[in-house]
């Protein structure tokens, strides 16, 4: 899974999580609930609602269970919805954000819709949101080439049978081993690095693009 099909939205100064999948966005549940309620703990109140509401006890139609990074920035199974599952869920949810969240979610779905006839808009909401934060244009060219490249490599990687995740991981670390004489975990247990994505380490720390 690549950098431009995993993304954070933020709604009200709270992060959504989401992922391309079947071409739309999915958007982590407990990051929706979280961001709609203040709860401390949206995990029990999401298992609370399904004890409610039998319609959503079970994946699909209404979610499915998506790779996401987690706060240690590993992938792990996540419960999503699309726009019309997270819709569906939100009418179980009472909060005085839920219209302001409706109008946002259905904003990000045409944004997606965007993307979809026009990809370079992708491309360019990236470049932005990297400027926003404050990365040198050398950087954000570098890092927006090096993205182009691994979805090029990926997308090989995939017409030739490999498998993402474990396989995908084999192949990268055998490409940085040639290329640089090391894996990705030796450096970065020689930087002493622990949750840091080497595909996104911050300029200060040069590091070539994984």
């Amino acid at each position: 899974m690549t950098d431009s099909e995993t993304r954070i939205a933020i709604f009200h100064q709270k992060q959504i999580r989401k992922t391309i999948y079947q071409n739309e966005w999915w958007f982590s549940i407990l990051d929706v609930i979280g961001a709609l309620t203040n709860s401390p703990q949206p995990k029990t109140y999401w298992a609370k609602m399904k004890e409610r509401d039998h319609e959503i006890t079970q994946p699909f139609p209404f979610w499915e269970q998506l790779k996401l990074k987690a706060g240690d920035d590993k992938l792990r199974e996540t419960d999503c919805a699309n726009t019309e599952g997270i819709f569906r869920l939100i009418q179980s949810i009472p909060s005085p954000k839920a219209e302001p969240f409706k109008r946002w979610l259905a904003k990000v779905g045409y944004e997606r819709v965007q993307e979809i006839e026009d990809p370079e808009l992708a491309t360019k909401r990236t470049r932005a949101l990297y400027k926003a934060k404050g990365y040198p244009d050398s950087w954000i060219e570098k890092r927006m080439r090096g993205i182009m490249i691994r979805e090029e490599l990926t997308q090989e990687w995939k017409d030739r049978g490999a498998k993402a995740g474990r396989e995908y991981e084999i192949l990268t670390a055998e490409i940085s081993k040639a290329t640089f004489g090391i894996t990705p975990s030796e450096y970065k247990k020689i930087k002493s690095l622990k949750h840091q994505n080497l595909r996104v380490i911050p300029p200060w720390y040069s590091t070539p693009v994984l």
